[in-house]
Parts: structure tokens; C-alpha cells; sequence
């Protein structure tokens, strides 16, 4: 299955964390959610990610060391939907400059809300909850 996916992450207490080439950022507490791509096949990109012991490659691997991802959704498709979906994100939500968008002209494929911010935009695309994981339940 290919396409694009949404990782959605709480971050528990504020943190600076050093995340590759970007350097030190500085994160709040809160709910962060982070859109990707998997043409290769998501079960795999997403299995990754829900992996403790990986070997850090991604920007996301890093921010994924000391958060908790407490939902996944997903949308099949055969294009990278992933900048589009970003758009959507970056119209109403605080982002993270440069995260996860080294390959696209995107300012980010990271961004911070509320709960209730972020549910809102991500009801009106078409994903689907991906319930792989049984420690969390999707909120969608």
C-alpha cells in the first residue's frame, strides 16, 4: 500500500532537542503532527516509526526518541500527496521551520496546535485511522 500518513505526537514537558543537521530546536509541550509520504509501502515507514530502537535517519526519528505517537492516520495514493496535505496544516497551525522538508519547497512537514486546532483541519482531508498499534486508540 502506498501513500501518505499522519503521525500524530504529545510531547510531555518542554524540551530541547537536537534534531540532525537542524541543530537544537526548542519544542513545547503539546501535541505536535508530522505528514509524510511511503510510496515504497506504509506499513513498513509506519512500523518504523512505531519502532523504540532505530537508527536515527529522519529528522522525525529524533523528535520520536522523546515523544509518543498517539495516533496514526493514513490515505492511499499512487502521488506524493505529502505537501499538500502540509499546506493544509501550515494555513492554521504554528510550525517548525525546515523539519522534515529537505526534499520540497515546503517550510515544514512539523507542526504544533491544540487538539481541537489540529482534529479540526485533519476531519476535512481524507485519512483513515491506521490501527496497527493497540497502544493507542484513534481519535478519528
Amino acid at each position: 500500500m502506498k501513500g501518505s500518513y499522519l503521525l500524530l505526537m504529545e510531547l510531555s514537558k518542554d524540551r530541547k532537542i537536537s534534531v540532525g543537521k537542524l541543530g537544537e530546536i526548542e519544542f513545547k509541550k503539546g501535541i505536535y503532527v508530522y505528514v509524510g509520504s511511503a510510496l515504497n509501502g506504509i506499513e513498513n515507514r509506519l512500523n518504523r516509526h512505531l519502532r523504540k530502537n532505530k537508527k536515527l535517519h529522519w529528522h522525525i526519528d529524533y523528535l520520536l526518541k522523546n515523544a509518543e505517537i498517539i495516533d496514526i492516520l493514513y490515505n492511499e495514493n499512487d502521488s506524493k500527496q505529502e505537501c499538500f496535505i502540509a499546506k493544509q496544516l501550515n494555513d492554521k497551525l504554528s510550525i517548525i521551520s525546515g523539519f522534515g522538508c529537505s526534499d520540497c519547497r515546503c517550510k515544514s512537514h512539523l507542526f504544533y496546535g491544540s487538539y481541537k486546532q489540529i482534529k479540526d483541519i485533519i476531519a476535512k482531508l481524507d485519512m483513515k485511522p491506521y490501527l496497527k498499534n493497540a497502544k493507542y486508540k484513534s481519535m478519528f
